[in-house]
């Protein structure tokens, strides 16, 4: 008998009603199952750390942290739809990948579409077979797999590293490479050495940073973004021991 995959969902929404009516939808369609439902971020944030979670209904305009601030802070966060009454705030939904933007009231053709691309993405994401990883490392080097050669990459070499996707790209001054791999496994690999994460999208060498400025990073020229809660750990680890003129 075939095995349905279900997603496994958190319902973040401060309105009870609006937060009941999405478990109501998603009670509907077999490859749908509710973990939990969270009237707060600081909650859900609890449960992301607890449990493993395939999509999130995350709600706009809320106390306190907002739906779009919150998913901000999350490093590795899982699939999205966001839910508002506010169409206005669609523009972050997009700038952050959400999977779609479910506009208040929701009505059930519109939300099965919407979970319909969510199902799509994690089929799509779930590897079909066992692979070797597209990087690997041995000590200060990389070697990163294309077709049927291996490139060795001095990690010193790289500027920073961005995510697109299912792929990322690595860049260095003369040249830049794009790899089938994840950015938490990238990071992994590197560390250790002198990188860090300053963006769910952007791990950068510190070694080569020329500019620190507002929230974003010069490197050789690329202004590289830096989320409001990395640039605090930032100045804490790096910054701040070197800093000239306290």
């Amino acid at each position: 008998m075939h095995t349905i995959q279900k997603l496994k969902c958190l319902i973040v929404d401060d309105e009870p009603l609006a937060a009941e009516g999405i478990k109501i939808y998603a009670d509907k369609l077999d490859f749908l199952t509710i973990e939990a439902i969270c009237y707060a971020p600081i909650e859900a944030l609890n449960i992301l750390n607890s449990r493993a979670i395939d999509l999130i209904f995350l709600d706009v305009n809320m106390p306190d942290l907002t739906g779009v601030e919150f998913l901000e802070q999350l490093q590795n966060p899982p699939l999205t739809i966001f839910t508002t009454a506010y169409s206005e705030f669609a523009i972050d939904g997009f700038r952050l990948n959400a999977i779609d933007y479910l506009l208040k009231p929701i009505s059930f053709a519109r939300f099965v579409q919407a979970v319909q691309k969510a199902k799509a993405k994690q089929t799509m994401l779930q590897p079909k077979v066992p692979a070797a990883p597209a990087v690997t490392a041995v000590n200060n080097e990389l070697y990163l797999k294309q077709d049927n050669e291996f490139i060795r990459v001095c990690a010193d070499d790289i500027l920073y590293i961005e995510a697109m996707q299912n792929y990322i790209i690595i860049h260095q001054a003369d040249q830049k490479n794009t790899i089938h791999q994840t950015m938490r496994t990238a990071e992994e690999l590197l560390a250790g050495m002198s990188f860090f994460r300053t963006h769910r999208s952007y791990l950068i060498n510190i070694a080569h940073i020329d500019r620190i400025r507002g929230n974003s990073i010069t490197i050789k020229g690329q202004e590289i973004p830096l989320s409001k809660h990395r640039r605090e750990e930032l100045f804490e680890r790096i910054v701040d021991k070197k800093l000239l003129n306290k």
